[in-house]
């Protein structure tokens, strides 16, 4: 009977080289398109509009709009499949979800100087689940070149073995991944004595079949607490202080086998391993956004808004099993074996997301309806982790590999009688410089409200479409599925106005 080992590699040790990567910084500094069902339908271009709670993440200005005390709620379904294509090999995975995305509420303060041109102030706040990482990636097929002992090497290389077979609960994290690789007999020295290179044990020569899972779960909630006022109903500003909350988990399984691969031994050496990684993530963040909307003549609207960085102060844990089928494997350190300790708790280190300027136009043709048009532009090399002197390197490479982006933004409204039709288009450039790591997202969106009086009902649809290419490590072994992402999302909300 074959014999399986199983090793738990994960410590409740304080490492000061931790496992982020780069796209991890990526997690955070983009923002789906989220909020209540008319800004959805109206592709997000609210800049120089107002009167809508996620009009607030856009520009902070547009609460002056409100003219009641109002507040709304809004409970959004989104589905996301992602068709992958691996060497070859198509599979497809599908993600549900149905949360409450938004709450929000707005009181109106007017009238309270009747000296003064500042006659109105509006105190607002508003929750919004700006991102949503419930998603679910799924890839197999036949690697002609590559093994996962190549992502072992590849963190291995450069420490001596000694320091490999020492106490796994001392390693950093990069000695951690090569110190796996040593005890499940997938890599070994390349050579006698305390080398610092390493090769693969696996016995195969390409043709390596592997399969790979990745499920992640949780969101990006942002809170606001809103201010603004109006002069003479011509010019009106407003200020954001948004605080942030980050809950994420990301869950992957790795396995591969080597039955055909040529010159495979049958009878010695691994023959299949299983490479489990879970990843939490959670931490708060703070960001401030100011804004300003000028009616210009009667009908036309202009707004220019900013939005800060985020700076956000996270903390990591990683469990990590690697289980590998081998008949005739003996663990090189047997207390490694013995211990089957867990967990990696990482200390907290900040990620600073970068901030985004936005220019905004729109024409309201009295009561029969509006179009509207945001253009964004948003700086990805910006972002950085700190301590500066832990994260130089990864840094380094987030400037060389992001890029600066823009976005734009388009929507139209027309209103019968109490009813509302909606629809609009969005853009977004590529964050990376390659254009094809995240490719560019196109999304459609449309949807119809209805408005009793006091009480208005809203429904949108939205369709975004993304490619970009999934790598199954993030050194090693990089070769990337490509996937086709399709995003559908029905939002409907409630507005109140008291």
């Amino acid at each position: 009977m074959n014999k399986y080992l199983s090793i738990f590699a994960i410590c409740l040790c304080m490492n000061a080289v931790q496992g982020q990567e780069i796209s991890d910084a990526m997690q955070y500094a983009q923002d789906n398109l989220n909020g209540t069902a008319r800004f959805r339908a109206l592709g997000g271009a609210f800049g120089a509009l107002g009167g809508d709670f996620s009009s607030l993440n856009v520009n902070p200005a547009g609460s002056a709009f409100f003219l009641n005390n109002t507040a709304a709620l809004t409970l959004t379904s989104q589905n996301i499949k992602n068709k992958s294509n691996y060497f070859g090999t198509g599979t497809a995975a599908n993600d549900n979800t149905i949360d409450l995305n938004q709450a929000g509420a707005a009181w109106i303060f007017e009238d309270f100087d009747q000296a003064s041109n500042w006659k109105k102030i509006t105190l607002a706040m508003n929750y919004e689940n700006t991102t949503s990482f419930n998603n679910t990636i799924y890839s197999n097929g036949n690697n002609p070149t590559n093994s996962v002992a190549n992502y072992f090497t590849s963190y291995a290389n450069g420490y001596t073995s000694n320091a490999l077979y020492g106490n796994f609960l001392d390693l950093n994290y990069a000695q951690q991944q090569g110190a796996l690789g040593l005890a499940a007999n997938i890599i070994s020295p390349a050579g006698t004595g305390n080398v610092t290179e390493y090769e693969s044990m696996l016995t195969g020569n390409g043709n390596f079949y592997q399969k790979n899972l990745i499920s992640s779960s949780g969101y990006n909630g942002k809170l606001s607490f809103n201010a603004a006022t109006s002069y003479r109903d011509k010019l009106f500003l407003g200020i954001n202080l948004n605080s942030h909350f980050a809950d994420f988990t990301k869950y992957s399984r790795f396995y591969e086998d080597y039955a055909d691969s040529s010159g495979h031994n049958t009878a010695s050496g691994v023959q299949s391993l299983v490479f489990k990684n879970e990843l939490q993530t959670y931490g708060t963040g703070f960001s401030f956004q100011a804004g300003a909307i000028v009616k210009v003549v009667k009908g036309l609207r202009v707004g220019l808004s900013y939005e800060s960085p985020t700076w956000y102060r996270l903390n990591d844990k990683l469990r990590q099993t690697l289980t590998v089928d081998c008949p005739d494997c003996a663990a090189n350190d047997p207390a490694f074996y013995a211990t089957q300790v867990s967990e990696n708790e990482y200390p907290t280190y900040k990620l600073k997301t970068p901030g985004r300027y936005t220019g905004s136009i729109a024409y309201i043709f009295g009561k029969s309806g509006l179009l509207s048009f945001d253009y964004t532009v948003k700086d990805y090399t910006n972002t950085k982790f700190k301590p500066q002197t832990d994260y130089n390197d990864l840094n380094t490479l987030i400037g060389n590999t992001f890029d600066k982006t823009s976005e734009f933004r388009i929507g139209g409204e027309y209103r019968i009688k109490q009813w509302s039709l909606r629809g609009g288009y969005r853009f977004e450039q590529s964050p990376y410089k390659d254009n094809t790591t995240i490719g560019h997202l196109n999304s459609y969106s449309g949807g119809l409200g209805y408005n009793f009086g006091n009480t208005k009902v809203d429904l949108a649809y939205t369709l975004a479409k993304r490619n970009f290419n999934q790598a199954f490590f993030a050194q090693g072994l990089t070769d990337a599925a490509a996937i086709r992402s399709r995003s559908d999302n029905v939002s409907v909300t409630v507005v109140l106005e008291l």
